[in-house]
């Protein structure tokens, strides 16, 4: 792991877990309904494992920041629905359907959504102070 260096860095690192977080839930919302031929092909919904890192170890921790670990596939069974006529369907005539519930992607993405714009808005802050303290010294 890079060092954690200030401010910056461990807000950048938590705005990029987030941006995977948000990409993750616009490729599920962009597989809710999909259809497939069978349960193994079906789309399964992802989200991504974040992980704390502490700068110096957890004992000496003075800065701590995240990072996203992996992304995997939740293990959910995806919907199977009779229909002999769509051209995706079985032997015995059946689709499955991904298994995305779009209400828990959507409050996903207003968390995520959240989050990303907290870290900015530290950024924009300490971005603001830094200037004012410059300036201060131009007195």
């Amino acid at each position: 792991m890079a060092e954690l260096k200030n401010i910056f860095d461990i807000a950048g690192r938590s705005m990029a877990a987030q941006q995977v977080r948000l990409n993750t839930v616009a490729s599920n919302i962009a597989n809710a309904n999909v259809r497939s031929g069978s349960a193994e092909s079906a789309f399964r919904p992802l989200r991504p494992v974040f992980q704390t890192y502490f700068e110096g170890g957890r004992r000496n921790a003075e800065m701590a920041t995240t990072d996203v670990r992996d992304v995997v596939e939740l293990d959910r069974d995806p919907q199977q629905i009779h229909d002999p006529g769509h051209p995706l369907a079985d032997e015995q005539g059946f689709v499955y359907v991904s298994s995305v519930d779009v209400n828990e992607e959507m409050v996903d993405m207003l968390e995520a959504s959240r989050q990303y714009q907290n870290n900015l808005e530290v950024v924009t802050t300490l971005r603001t102070l830094m200037l004012r303290t410059v300036n201060m010294g131009k007195s």
